[in-house]
């Protein structure tokens, strides 16, 4: 009777294991999700008007990331779905950065960028994009795009498999944590010393 049990376990435990590695936002069961307490309804809450004010606006002097995740658009709650739209002025850069529960897939709409991300292998995969070009950011995969162009801006559209995708900037988790600055310096074979001008120039 024990052995049966344990076998049950283990294979509960499996079975959980498995569904966290390969979900992403769950399912819903129904045409869509109301917030809590909430009954009623109509258009509205279906409609999201934040992206107006780009439209016709001159670009950013820093690169600029306009959501409509779920934090911004109720509406996309149970959906599995939401955009970003990326300014980039000449020579500014998306640092590197990881969705952790989402697959990117980004649409240049205008100008060209220079992107890339990274493997578990540490292999770099890079990319020159033109104006109407895509390229997919696997997810949980650190990646970046910048825009080398002298004298042109560019516009991007991204679109997520999750209403939240989980936007996490490496060089903010890793230096203005509250990480050991000791383990810092161990980890990347480096003083103290550098790590503090590090921390700095990112806290400026």
């Amino acid at each position: 009777m024990a052995s049966i049990a344990t076998f049950l376990c283990l294979a509960l435990v499996s079975f959980t294991v498995v569904q966290v590695a390969v979900s992403s936002d769950p399912n819903i069961l129904t045409d869509y999700v109301l917030p809590p307490n909430t009954t009623v309804i109509d258009a509205n809450y279906f409609t999201y008007t934040g992206v107006r004010s780009i439209v016709n606006a001159t670009y950013p002097t820093k690169f600029t990331v306009v959501k409509a995740s779920l934090k911004e658009f109720p509406g996309l709650l149970g959906q599995s779905v939401s955009y970003a739209i990326l300014e980039f002025p000449v020579g500014s850069i998306n640092p590197l950065h990881i969705h952790s529960r989402a697959t990117e897939l980004l649409f240049v709409v205008a100008g060209s960028l220079q992107v890339g991300f990274v493997d578990t292998t540490n292999t770099l995969f890079s990319q020159k994009l033109e104006t109407g070009d895509m390229f997919v950011f696997p997810k949980g995969l650190v990646h970046f795009q910048y825009n080398s162009n002298s004298t042109e801006p560019a516009l991007a559209v991204s679109a997520f498999g999750s209403a939240s995708a989980g936007t996490q900037s490496i060089a903010n988790s890793v230096f203005n944590s509250t990480i050991y600055e000791g383990i810092l310096a161990e980890s990347f074979k480096t003083t103290a010393d550098v790590i503090e001008k590090i921390e700095s120039g990112l806290k400026s």
